[in-house]
């Protein structure tokens, strides 16, 4: 195994991250874009891999591969355990009591799934609310439609302000002795708002309705807890978080999870079969039906471990002083317009420039080597609430810098005078 460079300098007495060092753990970097330097500003959407991830995950199908649980030989006993120390890895990186809250699914969005397939079809009825906000992902609006539409249940919003932060003020009203849940974002994956979950939370739990909290954009970019949050579900993806795409959790409290029935049917989720009936196994084996993605779960181990190595807490310093950089000089630029300006912002900012559609600032800005997303970032609804069809957005990663900013910039000049 490579030894991992941490990215750290002893010498920085802020214990900052050295940027330089981390980019060399991540192979895309050396490659150029367009005859230039990859500027990757779109890890909202997706983070890059670094080499000790892909290591593993190489290593693995070379050396390593079997299928899990089942086979007694070596090969799948090496798995296996690889396999369930993935998911101990997320437990104790979230603060779980028991790494048996983890259910490994595809991502993020197929776990909102599994709980308004499993847990809502059996605890949400005709007439009953669901509270989610006007800044969520479509992930975490159409599942809860889905869910309303099957029972007869009504979908309410909190609104967001002009700055793009939660009404909480009208929160007290919008819960009533009919919500049954509330699903909100811990941060918005369109306009950077770190949403004030405590408060939500408290509000939610006094009145006895649970919280879910779609944790896919803090999840690698500020601190996650589930003991401190105190909330009853929580979901998130792990190539949002420097592995591999297509794996992700829920986490539930184990009295929840016992209660649920299972999400689908097939192998490795039972205890026993017959033609009369089947036997379910416990969580979380009851919601992981079939083959699942070992590689990816072994990967998304080591990307923690990456994590967890560099520090939680130096990646956080490290974007949150590049986004207040970044829109110090963002605001300073004739014709760009700033969409949100929330109090607590992490890892992405959106913006819109006069005159000019988004996706044509995309196009060009990706011949000057700079990837940002453009788009509605599939939050329709909250591009409606800001008067957009779409927006431009950077977001960071624990490899991007100044220079980067730099960039940026360069990249909105030249679009400007190509197309302004």
């Amino acid at each position: 195994m490579k030894k991992v460079s941490l990215g750290l300098s002893k010498d920085r007495p802020d214990g900052s991250l050295d940027v330089a060092r981390l980019r060399s753990r991540f192979p895309i970097f050396s490659r150029p874009i367009r005859g230039k330097r990859l500027v990757y500003l779109d890890s909202a959407a997706s983070c890059q891999k670094p080499d000790t991830v892909l290591d593993t995950i190489d290593r693995f199908y070379r050396e390593d591969y079997s299928n899990i649980h089942r086979g007694v030989h070596f090969l799948s006993e090496r798995a296996t355990v690889a396999f369930e120390g993935g998911r101990k890895k997320v437990a104790d990186y979230i603060g779980a009591k028991n790494h048996r809250e983890i259910v490994f699914l595809r991502g993020a969005t197929e776990a909102i799934n599994l709980v308004a397939s499993s847990w809502g079809d059996q605890e949400i009825s005709a007439r009953d609310e669901i509270l989610i906000s006007e800044m969520e992902h479509h992930s975490n609006i159409v599942p809860w439609q889905m869910l309303a539409r099957r029972k007869g249940a009504r979908i309410k919003i909190l609104p967001v302000d002009d700055a793009g932060d939660l009404r909480l003020d009208m929160l007290p009203d919008l819960l009533n002795d009919r919500t049954r849940l509330v699903a909100l974002a811990h941060v918005s994956n369109a306009l950077g708002t770190v949403n004030d979950l405590d408060s939500v939370i408290d509000e939610a739990h006094q009145r006895g309705v649970p919280v879910l909290v779609d944790a896919a954009q803090s999840f690698a970019h500020h601190p996650v807890d589930v003991s401190a949050l105190d909330c009853d579900f929580l979901v998130a993806s792990a190539h949002k978080a420097y592995g591999p795409t297509g794996t992700g959790f829920l986490w539930a409290r184990s009295e929840i999870l016992q209660s649920m029935p299972p999400y689908q049917g097939g192998g490795n989720m039972i205890r026993s079969v017959t033609f009369d009936g089947t036997l379910f196994d416990d969580p979380p084996w009851r919601f992981e039906a079939g083959t699942p993605d070992i590689g990816g779960v072994i990967g998304f181990g080591a990307a923690l471990d990456f994590i967890t190595q560099i520090g939680r807490e130096s990646i956080c310093a490290h974007e949150e002083r590049l986004l207040t950089s970044a829109v110090d000089q963002l605001m300073q630029v004739d014709g760009l317009t700033l969409i949100g300006t929330p109090r607590r912002r992490a890892s992405a900012i959106s913006f819109t420039l006069d005159g000019i559609h988004p996706h044509d600032a995309g196009t060009v800005m990706d011949h000057e080597g700079v990837a940002v997303r453009v788009g509605h970032h599939c939050a329709q609804p909250l591009m409606e609430r800001f008067g957009v069809p779409a927006t431009i957005r950077a977001s960071f990663g624990c490899y991007n810098d100044e220079d980067d900013i730099e960039d940026l910039l360069k990249a909105i000049t030249r679009t400007k005078e190509m197309l302004g």
